[in-house]
This record gives structure tokens, C-alpha cells and sequence, in this order.
């Protein structure tokens, strides 16, 4: 079976021809990141139709994260036995499937069929994850990894700021009705199956968009990319070793838990704070959300180019943390939605920064490091569940100090890079040749 080592030694040093690439590479960020963010406006869906609370809720995004944790290990040995781009075919086509299982899951009105939906879809896009992120930073120059992983992630913004309106116009304006109190039986039954047949057709067209990607990366298997080596379990303990790599994969699990954490509670947390009157209204501005997430990672892209990315990743983090602080105690109204919709904005660099300075100098032992940072992105399963467990004790407002504790990490984390206390990695040949 031909594999996609192309004609690179595993040094860093950029492949021939590879850059042209790109574009298709950031039209995959878009396509993941409009799928992820259809999550934040299908949960107040759902706990309107099932009748949940907010833990109960949260477990849309438990079950879709989970899959991070489940599929990340062997979607790195996939990838570094039959190349990125055969591996991002089978990440498409598996994120198709999970779209396509949501119509059986709409016509049994079955809240645990749409967790089993949401978990496969988010299979494929680990497994596009762990291709696509390391594919992306070794398209082209080396010195420029930070801001080209940066500018392909803004696009995933692009689609994480249109998919809720999407969403929105396809799944919220209906609106969100619960089931009334003394219905019961086969009248209940028949309710839920009604209210989730909006959720059908969007999927449907998800699908269908999927699978014609899978098709063009398919056609586009042969094209020059950076080398792998094929990774075998020890290698993973040896990486984790690594504290660029360890502490980057815990910087990863409470990003990614803080964002999805805050980007699940704010349609319920702007009508809370009298922001907007509907869950229509609050879905839309959800795209605020992401589209500063976007416009801060097209600045971000040009920045890192000029600044060390260690010092931009605590400036974000920093700015961040301080935005819930003052969500979660102090503001309300239009203050409060300013605030924790400005998160996005400091968000923007964190997940690509985080990701290139774990990754930096491991050449062909990068798709190891890639599985076990997208691991880490089970974050994003157990953040939101503890924010939603605390919401439901002391009040969905003071619970976004949960990410706000995730943020002061983050910003540890960049600190400690900037301050050459995390040095660069090494790989597998240099580690060798400095033991001898």
C-alpha cells in the first residue's frame, strides 16, 4: 500500500509542492468546525424536547468529546501507518455516517440515539483532527507553523461563526417547546418525534457536503506531504514524557473544556442575564461568539509572525479569564453578553498556539504527538459536564468561573514557554545522537 512519506527527511524541512495543498487542508478546518459548533444550538433543543436539566444537557457534548478520548490513540497509529490524507478520507466518511444516523435518531424521538449520533460524527473529526492539524503546520516553511496552523484554524472559525446561524434558522426557528406536564405515553412519544424532525434535514445536507470532501481527498491521496513514521505504543509513553507535549495535552483539555463549556451555556446565559428574549435571538449571536474567535485568529496569523507565540498565549489567556470573571460575578444585561461574547475574540489563538508549540521539533514522531493532543480534547467532555453540574448548584452565572480557572493554566502554560523553562523538542535521530 503506498504511503504518503513523499520525499521528506522528518527534520522539518518543507516538502516540495506540498503548500498547494492548503486550501483543501483549511476547507477541512471549516467543514469540522461548523459540524462542533451545530452542538452549542442543538442542546437547547434538546433539553426543551427531552425535558433535561443542565447535566442531562451537557451530555450531548459529553458523548461528542468523549469520542476524542476513545478514537485520538488509534486514529495516531492509523494516520502514521496510511498517511495524512488517507486517514482524513476515512475521517469524512466516518463524520458522514454520524450525520446520517441523526434521521433514524429524529424518528425514534430518543435522546440516547442522538448521544450515539453526535459520538460517531465526533469519531470522523478526530481522526480528520489528527491528520489535518499536523498537515496543516508542515505545509511550507517550518518557521511558520504557528501562523499557518493559526490561519487555517481561522477558517474553522469561519465555519464555527455560520454554522449557528445555520442552525439556527434551521433547528431554533421552529422555536422550543416542552413537553407539557401531564402528557404522557404515546402523546409524549409523538411530541419528541415532532420536535426532532427539525433536527433531520440539516444532517442530511451535512452528509452530503462530507462525503463529496472524501471524495476530493481521495482524488488528491498521491500529492507530496510530510513524512510519518508508523508509531507503536511505547512511543506514546515516551512522548508524554516530553513536557512540551505532556503539559501542552493539559493545556488542550481545559482549553478546549473552557470554550465548549462557554460556547454550551450562552444561549441559556444570555437570556438569563436579559440579553435577548429567545432562544432564536441568543442562537444567532452565538456566531458573535465565533466570529471574534475568527477575527482574532486572521490578527492572530499575522502577530505570531512578530511576537513569540508563548507571550501571545498568555496575553489571550490572561484576557480571557478576566472576561468570565466579570461574566460570572458582576456584570448583567448588555455588559454581561458584551463580556462573555468577547471571549471568543482571546480565545482565537489558544487551541493552534498550544497545538504548534507541543508539536515543534518532532518531525516524523508528529503524528503521535497529534493523537495524544487531540486526546486531550476530551476536555471538552468534562469541563462542560462539571460546568454544568455547578450550574445546577449554584447558578449558571457563577459556574463560568470553572473556565475561568481553565484560562489561568492556559496562561501558565505560555508563560513557562516564553521563559525557555519548557524548551524545544527533540526528535527521535536527535534524541539519539545527544544520548550518544
Amino acid at each position: 500500500m503506498h504511503i504518503d512519506h513523499a520525499h521528506d527527511s522528518g527534520t522539518g524541512a518543507p516538502v516540495a509542492g506540498s503548500s498547494r495543498l492548503l486550501p483543501l487542508v483549511i476547507t477541512l478546518f471549516f467543514a469540522w468546525g461548523f459540524c462542533t459548533v451545530l452542538v452549542d444550538v442543538l442542546i437547547p433543543k434538546l433539553k426543551a424536547t427531552f425535558a433535561l436539566n443542565y447535566a442531562e444537557a451537557m451530555l450531548t457534548q459529553f458523548c461528542f468529546f468523549l469520542a476524542y478520548f476513545v478514537v485520538s490513540v488509534p486514529a495516531g497509529l492509523l494516520v502514521s501507518r496510511i498517511g495524512y490524507l488517507r486517514g482524513i478520507v476515512i475521517g469524512l466518511v466516518v463524520m458522514a455516517g454520524g450525520c446520517l444516523m441523526f434521521s433514524p435518531a429524529a424518528s425514534m424521538g430518543w435522546y440516547p440515539a442522538f448521544l450515539a449520533a453526535l459520538f460517531v460524527l465526533a469519531a470522523g473529526i478526530t481522526l480528520v483532527q489528527v491528520a489535518a492539524n499536523p498537515l496543516a503546520a508542515g505545509l511550507g516553511d517550518p518557521a511558520r507553523a504557528h501562523s499557518r496552523l493559526t490561519l487555517a484554524q481561522a477558517f474553522n472559525s469561519v465555519g464555527t461563526m455560520i454554522g449557528p446561524l445555520f442552525g439556527s434558522a434551521m433547528i431554533l426557528a421552529s422555536g422550543v417547546s416542552e413537553p407539557a406536564a401531564d402528557l404522557s405515553g404515546a402523546a409524549l412519544e409523538a411530541f419528541r418525534v415532532e420536535q426532532a424532525s427539525h433536527v433531520r434535514v440539516p444532517y442530511m445536507i451535512i452528509a452530503a457536503v462530507l462525503l463529496g470532501l472524501a471524495a476530493l481527498c481521495w482524488w488528491v491521496r498521491r500529492a507530496p506531504v510530510p513524512a510519518v513514521r508508523p508509531v507503536g505504543h511505547g512511543d506514546y509513553r515516551r512522548l508524554l514524557g516530553i513536557p512540551r507535549v505532556s503539559l501542552g495535552a493539559l493545556s488542550i483539555f481545559l482549553y478546549v473544556g473552557a470554550e465548549v463549556a462557554i460556547g454550551s451555556s450562552l444561549v441559556n446565559y444570555l437570556i438569563m442575564v436579559g440579553a435577548t428574549g429567545s432562544e432564536h435571538a441568543a442562537g444567532n449571536l452565538i456566531a458573535v461568539y465565533w466570529g471574534l474567535a475568527m477575527v482574532g485568529r486572521f490578527i492572530g496569523s499575522w502577530v505570531l509572525r512578530f511576537v513569540a507565540p508563548g507571550l501571545v498565549l498568555a496575553a489571550c489567556a490572561i484576557g480571557a479569564g478576566v472576561l468570565a470573571l466579570l461574566a460570572a460575578t458582576t456584570l448583567e444585561g448588555t455588559a454581561a453578553a458584551v463580556a462573555i461574547l468577547s471571549i471568543g475574540l482571546f480565545n482565537s489563538v489558544m487551541f493552534p498556539t498550544i497545538f504548534t508549540l507541543s508539536i515543534d521539533g518532532l518531525g516524523e514522531d508528529t503524528p503521535g504527538a497529534s493523537g495524544i493532543l487531540c486526546l486531550a480534547i476530551v476536555g471538552g467532555a468534562v469541563v462542560p459536564l462539571i460546568t454544568g453540574l455547578v450550574a445546577d448548584r449554584i447558578g449558571l452565572a457563577l459556574a463560568l468561573l470553572v473556565p475561568t480557572v481553565c484560562y489561568g493554566w492556559i496562561a501558565c502554560y505560555g508563560l513557562l514557554v516564553k521563559a525557555g523553562v519548557l524548551g524545544r523538542n527533540a526528535t527521535t535521530a536527535e534524541a539519539a545522537a545527544s544520548e550518544a
